[in-house]
C-alpha cells in the first residue's frame, strides 16, 4: 500500500512537471514574432523598447536586425520584414517601388557627432568648412591652419587625418551628408546627399558600431556616429558651429532645439540639419519606422499597431535616458493619428 501511494505521488510529480513543461512550450509557441530591420542609429532605444514591451504584452516578441537604413528600406520594399527602419526618409522613387502605401512613423530624434582619436583626446571645436574639408580630403593633417584657428590653445599633432565613413547604406550617412550638402556647395556637387555616396577619401566601417570601432583602433582617425555610440564607447566628440555662429555640444536638449524649428509635412518626411537658433545642434535628424498602411497579416498588424501606440507615448519617455530627443507632444499626437490609419 505504501509503495502504491509512493508511486502515485511520484507519478503526480512527473505529471505536474510534464504539464509545466508543456505549458511553457505552449506559451513559447503562442508568442507572435514581429520582424524588423534597418537603422543602427536608433538600435539602442529600439532594443530598450522591445525589451520593455515584453512586460506590456508577453504574447509578442520583436526580432530586429540592425543592418543600416539602406537595408531596412530594401527589406520593407520586398516585404521580407513586418517593418523597416530608416534615419533618412524614403525617396519618391523608392516609395513608388512599394507594392502598397508605406507610412513614415517618426519615433525619436538624435545627433550625429564627429568623433576622433588623438593623443590625450582634447576637446575640439569644428565648423562645417573644416568637417567638409576633412571629408573632401583637402584638410589632411590635424595641425592644419584651419583646425588650429578654431582651437586656439589646443596642441594639435602633426598627424595624418584618417577619414572613416560608413560602408553600408546608412541613415546616419544621410543625416551627415544632408548637413554637408547644406554648408558646402563643393560637397553637394562632388558627393551629394544620400544613404550611400561616393566618398572622396577614407575607409569604411559597417554600422555605427563599425565606424566607432575603426575610429577607436586607428590613431588620427575622424568619424561620424550617432551620439549614444560615442558615449557608450567613451569616445570624444567635437562641439560644432551652428547656423547662428554658436559652437554647440550634442545633447538631447540641443537636438530638441533643432527639432522645434523643423517644418514637418503631413507625410512626416523632413530634414532638421543646420537648423536655425543659437541652441540648436546642427547635425541631427529624426528616425522613422516604415510600415505598410494595409497590413497583409491582420493578427500581426493589430499587434504592431498596439506597439506603435505604446512607443509613441510610453516609449518616448525613455528617449532621454539613452541621449535621444523625444518627439514633442504635438508631434506625438499627429503620429498617433497616423498610426490609426493602418488597416488590417
Amino acid at each position: 500500500m505504501r509503495q502504491f501511494c509512493y508511486m502515485t505521488k511520484f507519478q503526480k510529480t512527473k505529471l505536474l512537471g510534464l504539464a509545466i513543461a508543456l505549458g511553457l512550450s505552449a506559451n513559447a509557441w503562442a508568442q507572435m514574432m514581429i520582424n524588423g530591420a534597418g537603422a543602427t542609429f536608433p538600435y539602442p532605444i529600439y532594443s530598450k523598447w522591445f525589451d520593455a514591451y515584453t512586460k506590456v504584452d508577453p504574447s509578442v516578441r520583436f526580432n530586429y536586425q540592425s543592418i543600416g537604413s539602406g537595408g531596412g528600406q530594401k527589406q520593407i520594399l520586398s516585404q521580407t520584414v513586418d517593418f523597416g527602419a530608416s534615419d533618412g526618409p524614403m525617396s519618391d522613387d523608392n516609395l513608388a517601388k512599394a507594392p502598397g502605401k508605406l507610412l513614415h512613423i517618426p519615433t525619436v530624434a538624435g545627433a550625429v557627432v564627429v568623433t576622433y582619436n588623438l593623443p590625450g583626446n582634447p576637446a575640439l571645436k569644428l565648423d562645417g568648412d573644416t568637417i567638409a574639408g576633412m571629408y573632401l580630403g583637402q584638410i589632411k593633417k590635424w595641425n592644419d591652419a584651419k583646425l588650429a584657428a578654431l582651437n586656439p590653445g589646443v596642441k594639435l599633432p602633426d598627424q595624418d587625418i584618417v577619414v572613416v565613413h560608413r560602408s553600408d547604406g546608412s541613415g546616419t550617412t544621410f543625416i551627415f551628408t544632408d548637413y554637408l550638402s547644406k554648408i558646402s556647395s563643393e560637397w553637394k556637387s562632388k558627393a551629394g546627399n544620400n544613404t550611400s555616396v561616393n566618398w572622396p577619401v577614407g575607409i569604411g566601417g559597417k554600422g555605427n558600431e563599425g565606424v566607432s570601432g575603426q575610429v577607436k583602433q586607428t590613431p588620427g582617425a575622424v568619424g561620424y556616429v550617432e551620439l549614444i555610440y560615442a558615449i557608450q564607447n567613451k569616445m570624444p566628440y567635437a562641439d560644432v558651429k551652428n547656423s547662428a555662429g554658436e559652437f554647440v555640444k550634442a545633447t538631447p536638449d540641443s537636438v530638441t532645439a533643432a527639432l522645434a524649428t523643423a517644418q514637418i509635412p503631413d507625410d512626416f518626411r523632413f530634414s532638421m540639419t543646420n537648423a536655425p537658433g543659437k541652441d540648436a545642434y546642427p547635425i541631427c535628424g529624426a528616425t522613422w519606422l516604415l510600415v505598410y498602411e494595409q497590413q497583409k497579416d491582420p493578427a500581426k498588424g493589430k499587434k504592431l499597431v498596439e506597439f506603435l501606440k505604446w512607443a509613441a507615448t510610453k516609449g518616448e519617455a525613455m528617449a532621454k535616458t539613452l541621449d535621444y530627443a523625444p518627439l514633442p507632444e504635438n508631434i506625438q499626437q499627429r503620429v498617433l493619428k497616423r498610426i490609426e490609419q493602418i488597416k488590417m
